[in-house]
């Protein structure tokens, strides 16, 4: 059974936080088990075969190579692929991979990660240098810290490293991370030969997670050190290979220090992964400014920024987060990673502060803006996850496109759900003194806080989450407590069959006694399909409304509409009744919505000029009645390209 050693955030005994992950967690069924299913047998499966293709491996052996000749310099070698942070591709495989091993052993997998961790170790230089790129002749290391990915891709190394050593107990690979880390130590700092940051946060939740795993206070101290000097303008400006033009200091969060920040800017997976790590270090030191500042942060981007989907990133332009509410359908950048680097900044705030509005978000975001990005057969997947398609799209040249794609030139996403996906159990429960907390609903056991459940569900399909204990301390008063979802305004608790009160407190519902073996506790939470409508400020959804069920949001396809209905050619009423279906036979199993709507004129009543007077605009017009169906969004662009709408016009009143 896991463990949390098996999972990725261990606060050390020190920390403040008041949660911690539980101590045992392994989902057995349901929804969750069939994605991770997915997961294991295909993507992970397939992924050593996809870098090989790509050339992230050649460029390990090229650099091993070198090695081996005694050469200083690559000779006749080269670097394959387009991007100097390929290395980071290999290293998310391998923690998802070692996520996996640590749930269910698999010998075939196992033998995949140990030659890849040789491969490694065979290819880091004698000083603890390990980045292929520059190895290959790229250039000089530690030279471009805007561009050059080196700590980016040294904080994957470690988290890798991390996975590898709580997995398997093995310290191969963790001894090459420390190394690495050894040597970033003896080059960055005041005084050192580099005194500023990387471009790309990413290094600082890692140092924080080598602490915690080594004890080792100077890997906290370097975290803490990369944290504070941000935002102070020490990244030199210049256009991106690839771009001519400077994206500013804003786009890489050096604008302004973390402390000071009022809003969330910039590279939306940059920010993220920046204020992960800056929780992970407020949880270790016990800093309460900092701590204010997270929470500061947080706020703004969820009132502001992030989409009914949880997805975050509204421009194509640098990958960026937007002006506040500038949440676009059709051109939202929504970047899977970015659902991720979401989840884990939330995951870390729920630790460290206990509340369950940062759940609330992470169900949000796995269930829709993140899984979106994975193609249910596991092999095809979504750089960019807009909330509106055209039918008639013209989307820019490249692989970041509405169509689900084998692979990337890019390929940061793909390992990075698998890493995910390969370590989700983790991210369903924690403990303190008092008890268990359940955060996600999925089937499975759960334990710490003296207690163990077995938890069965049908989530996010049917609202009853049933709760038995299977080991409680005799006598020993305990709280199980189960998160209330903010989207459910009604719902019933019962113990052993009777209605109890379940005393909520922002978000959790409590249940405090002493818990016996075979203890039953069973949560109904009403799950009728919604209309939900935006703020007015969201002005590109305004007058619009979505669907959601549960946890789910929903859109329309065309390809599941009468005669294929563009879904731009329709509206609904804002009092339409919301039927649900169930459809085993669809998109692998799924409970679909039906609205009836209304199809718009096929002829534009306003002749050559699309607009009208405000006086002559015809208003509540008798028109065509048409059954609509709505397919849960994370399972869109599974069968044949064409139209989808999330946000849908309402029907003007008569």
């Amino acid at each position: 059974m896991n463990t949390t050693q098996a999972g990725p955030v261990l606060p050390s005994p020190r920390a403040v936080s008041p949660l911690r992950p539980a101590s045992a967690a392994r989902i057995e069924g349901g929804f969750w088990a069939e994605r991770r299913r997915v997961n294991a047998r295909t993507s992970l499966a397939e992924g050593p075969g996809r870098l090989e293709q790509a050339g992230n491996l050649a460029n390990f052996r090229a650099a091993a190579a070198l090695r081996t000749d005694g050469a200083d310099t690559p000779s006749g070698t080269g670097f394959s692929g387009d991007f100097q942070f390929q290395d980071s591709d290999v290293y998310k495989w391998l923690e998802a991979a070692c996520w996996q091993l640590a749930d269910t052993p698999d010998e075939t997998l196992a033998t995949e990660v140990e030659a890849i961790v040789e491969l490694i170790a065979a290819a880091q230089r004698e000083d603890g240098y390990l980045q292929t790129y520059y190895q290959l002749g790229g250039g000089i290391p530690w030279t471009e810290p805007g561009w050059g990915h080196e700590l980016y891709c040294a904080g994957h190394l470690i988290q890798a490293a991390v996975a590898h050593h709580r997995a398997t107990g093995s310290d191969r690979l963790l001894a090459a991370a420390r190394r690495l880390a050894d040597h970033i130590d003896s080059v960055f700092g005041p005084g050192k030969q580099v005194d500023t940051v990387c471009g790309h946060p990413e290094v600082e939740t890692a140092l924080v997670e080598l602490h915690r795993t080594t004890d080792e206070k100077r890997y906290l101290d370097l975290a803490r050190y990369f944290l504070e000097r941000r935002g102070h303008g020490t990244l030199s400006s210049g256009a991106d290979r690839g771009h001519d033009r400077d994206p500013g200091p804003e786009y890489w969060q050096d604008h302004t220090p973390v402390r000071a920040a009022d809003e969330v800017t910039g590279h939306a997976v940059r920010q993220l992964y920046l204020l992960a790590g800056a929780a992970d270090l407020a949880a270790e030191t016990g800093d309460t400014e900092l701590r204010t500042a997270l929470e500061r942060l947080w706020r703004d981007m969820v009132t502001t920024k992030t989409y009914l989907t949880g997805a975050v990133g509204s421009r194509h332009d640098w990958e960026a987060f937007g002006d506040a509410h500038e949440l676009p359908a059709d051109r939202a950048y929504a970047e899977t990673c970015a659902a991720i680097a979401s989840v884990h900044f939330s995951w870390r705030m729920v630790l460290l502060t206990g509340e369950a509005r940062y759940s609330d978000l992470v169900e949000r975001t796995l269930f829709n803006g993140f899984l979106a990005g994975a193609g249910l057969d596991g092999r095809t997947w979504l750089y960019v996850n807009p909330l509106h398609r055209r039918a008639r799209s013209h989307e820019r040249p490249g692989d970041q496109t509405a169509h689900r794609t084998p692979w990337f030139r890019c390929a940061c996403c793909p390992p990075n759900v698998m890493r995910l996906l390969a370590g989700l159990p983790h991210y369903v429960a924690t403990a303190d003194d008092s008890g268990l907390q359940l955060h996600q609903y999925a089937t499975g056991v759960y334990g710490g806080g003296s207690l163990t459940v077995r938890v069965t569900t049908e989530y996010p399909w049917e609202g009853t989450v049933t709760v038995t204990v299977d080991d409680a301390p005799t006598a020993l008063p305990r709280t199980l407590s189960l998160r209330l979802p903010a989207w459910c305004v009604d719902h019933t608790l019962t113990v052993n069959g009777t209605t109890v009160e379940d005393g909520t407190d922002s978000g959790w519902l409590r249940i405090t006694r002493a818990f016996t073996p075979g203890d039953t506790v069973r949560l109904d939470l009403a799950m009728p399909a919604r209309l939900t409508v935006p703020s007015s400020r969201v002005d590109a959804v305004r007058g619009c409304a979505a669907i959601e069920r549960g946890p789910l949001v929903y859109c329309l396809e065309q390809t599941d509409q009468p005669g294929r209905l563009d879904p731009d050619s329709i509206t609904v009423a804002p009092d339409v009744p919301l039927t649900v279906h169930s459809r085993p036979e669809l998109l692998g199993g799924v409970r679909t919505v039906s609205v009836a709507g209304n199809r718009l004129p096929t002829d534009d009543p306003s002749g050559d000029w699309p607009y009208l007077p405000y006086a002559s605009a015809a208003s509540g017009e008798p028109q065509e009645s048409v059954e609509l169906t709505a397919v849960p969004y994370y399972a869109w662009a599974n069968r044949e390209t064409g139209a989808m709408r999330v946000w849908l016009p309402l029907a003007a009143r008569g």
